[in-house]
């Protein structure tokens, strides 16, 4: 999912679980996936559909607030 398509749920009022956790290719960064209803699941992606992977959790949780989000959870 792109932040955009993040920004329009949110507009909508669709509720996402987002979590955070360590991307397992590089435990050094951190990916996004989000859980909506359903028990369907979403990464956070480029607008070349790659997932993203931050390596600071601090300015990811600043860039998900950003959006519109206001509940994270974090697994490490």
């Amino acid at each position: 999912m792109r932040r955009q398509d993040v920004k329009a749920r949110l507009a909508e009022g669709v509720s996402l679980e987002t979590h955070i956790s360590a991307n397992p290719s590089n435990t050094k960064e951190w990916i996004v996936f989000f859980k909506k209803n359903a028990g369907r699941s979403f990464f956070l992606v480029d607008d070349q559909e790659q997932v993203e992977s931050f390596a600071d959790l601090n300015l990811l949780i600043a860039e998900l607030s950003a959006m519109g989000l206001k509940i994270a959870e974090v697994h490490f």
